[in-house]
This record gives C-alpha cells, structure tokens and sequence, in this order.
C-alpha cells in the first residue's frame, strides 16, 4: 500500500505549493482523507504512514470500522461529512469528532439534544446547498445567516466553519469565493470545501479542510 503513503506526500506537496503561492498558510490546510467505502487495508496504509484525519458520509459504515481503528491509532480525528438523519444524531456524536453537515433546524436540535446529554461539545460545521441544487443537501444561501444564528443562540451550537460542494458541472472558484463571503459576514473563519477534482482551486480560495477520497485511496471498491 505505498502508493496511498506516496498519495498522501503529493496531495500535501500540492496544497503547500498552491497555498504559497496565492498568501496563504500551508499549516492551516488540512487534509481529510475520504475513506468512504475504501477497504480497511488501504485506511490503514494512510495511519501506518501518519494521517490521522479523516472523513465518512455514513454513520452506520463508519460505526462498523472506526471504533477499532480509533482505538489502535492515537490522535485519530473522524469527521462526518455526508447527510445525517436525526435518528442517528446519538450514535454521530458518540463516534464523530466533527460534524459538517449540519443544514436544518431538525438536526441541529437533535445534536444539540445529544451533546448535552453526552457530554460532548462537538465542533460543527453548516454545509451550505451553495449551488442552489434541488438534489444537495445543505441550507439555502438566503437562509444562511439566519440559520448560523440560529445554531448558535437557540442551540449552543460551537458553529466552527462552513461547508459545500458546488456543481460538478461548474467551474468551482465561484462558489469557493462566495462560501468565503458568507463565512466572513458571519465571523466564521474555517472552510470546507474542496474535493479531488478541485482540491487546489479550494486551498487557492482559503479553504481550511479539504476533502479527498480517489486522490489518496484510488477509486472505492
């Protein structure tokens, strides 16, 4: 499995060349490596050589191979960044340690719930339907501010940053630079978004978190 030790050492290597050369930090890009769907050797290939971030679409695939792998592999950070349903709210705080997919009052009450009971204080990030697509998940870019406040003064909700996937049709800077703009009116200073496809555009564009799946594992089985 060195080719995915060796995926990681480029991704790395690119977000670092992209990041300097538009001003921005290197330091302050991190890698999430997607391991949704991907065999267990090949997630272990990227902890054996050191990576420790990661990212799951789906509580219940994540439940089936994360609690081990946390447990053998120290530092371990588990980010859920596909669609939770509220029924899984109690069993996504249990196991996740951020959760970027926060897009309705629904779910963020039903985390709020979770937390408190809990007792863990969940960093969250709200994914924004920035392309305004009726099949995407995420809130209305006209509803945004609102819902930020909302997460965070009717919910105590620790809001750390915005997330989104634009268009996959559509050139992304964009909607990169319109997710800034709504993150910076609302004192939000992190930002996912990002994919394989278009990570370096996104780090060009002050991405905080990007997310990367064939690019460190190869297509998923």
């Amino acid at each position: 499995m060195s080719d995915v030790s060796a995926n990681l050492t480029e991704i790395q290597a690119r977000i670092t060349k992209r990041a300097k050369k538009w001003g921005e930090d290197p330091d302050t890009v991190t890698l999430i490596a997607v391991s949704k769907q991907q065999p267990i050797d090949r997630v272990e290939a990227a902890l054996k050589a050191g990576h420790r971030v990661y990212g799951e679409n789906r509580v219940q695939e994540a439940q089936g191979k994360w609690p081990e792998l946390k447990e053998k592999y120290d530092g371990t950070e588990l980010h859920l960044i596909g669609p939770l349903q509220s029924n899984k709210a109690k069993d996504a705080v249990a196991l996740f340690d951020v959760i970027q997919t926060v897009d309705r009052p629904k779910i963020a009450r039903a985390l709020a719930d979770e937390m408190k009971k809990s007792g863990r204080n969940l960093p969250v990030y709200i994914q924004i339907n920035i392309g305004a697509e009726d099949q995407k998940a995420g809130i209305d870019i006209a509803d945004a501010d609102a819902f930020i406040a909302e997460c965070r003064d009717v919910y105590g909700l620790d809001v750390q940053g915005l997330m989104c996937i634009p268009p996959a049709e559509e050139q992304p800077a964009p909607f990169f630079a319109l997710l800034g703009k709504i993150a910076k009116r609302n004192g939000l200073s992190k930002l996912s978004m990002g994919m394989s496809s278009d990570y370096e555009i996104a780090v060009q564009f002050g991405a905080s978190l990007v997310r990367v799946g064939t690019g460190v594992f190869g297509a998923r089985g």
